[in-house]
């Protein structure tokens, strides 16, 4: 399939998008399965309505960064097998990159259900476009103002196109398994 000029299905650049976005790709699954507790906003409202909503706390939050950049870290150890095996050149994640998808994509996350609520939308409603691509639009900002350099060297043109086409389908994979599983009020 050919988007762009670039075959989505190419498998180097297929494998090094979602490789590269791992870090990102986790934290918000993390989040899901870790959260409860004191929600971030503290029950502060704007304009009658939550900030961000009891959905978005601490504890999910600093698990989701935790594991996102553990995960970074043991891609980095497994980086030249992983590279062998699938006869593709793989990044790795210098020290600030690891912290700053995976706190990028809780932010973009976060910043997602701020605008839920300015929108009036409530907890788990569906939001078509920012719901998919929140997270992934913050985790580079972020990434790319932590490592400019390895930003652009990473996310090439066909590496870009493959995440923005190929992440709306991950996201609504895992979420309807995360509702199957019971771990999601929502399958979206």
């Amino acid at each position: 399939m050919d988007i762009l000029g670039v075959d989505i299905f190419d498998f180097g650049v297929l494998i090094v998008a979602v490789w590269a976005m791992l870090p990102a790709y986790v934290p918000n699954n993390v989040a899901v399965v870790a959260g409860g507790g004191a929600p971030i906003d503290g029950g502060r409202t704007w304009n009658g309505e939550r900030l961000l909503g009891d959905g978005k706390t601490w504890r999910g939050t600093i698990a989701g960064v935790a594991v996102g950049a553990l995960l970074a870290l043991g891609l980095n150890v497994i980086n030249g097998t992983a590279a062998d095996v699938l006869n593709v050149s793989l990044p790795e994640f210098p020290a600030a990159v690891m912290v700053a998808m995976p706190l990028g994509a809780m932010l973009g996350d976060m910043g997602a259900s701020f605008l839920k609520r300015r929108t009036g939308r409530k907890r788990g409603a569906a939001f078509p476009g920012v719901d998919q691509l929140d997270f992934v639009v913050m985790a580079l900002l972020l990434t790319s103002l932590a490592a400019p350099g390895w930003t652009l060297k990473t996310f090439t043109l066909p590496v870009l196109t493959v995440v923005v086409v190929v992440t709306p389908f991950l996201h609504l994979t895992t979420n309807m398994l995360a509702y199957m599983l019971g771990l999601k009020n929502e399958p979206w």
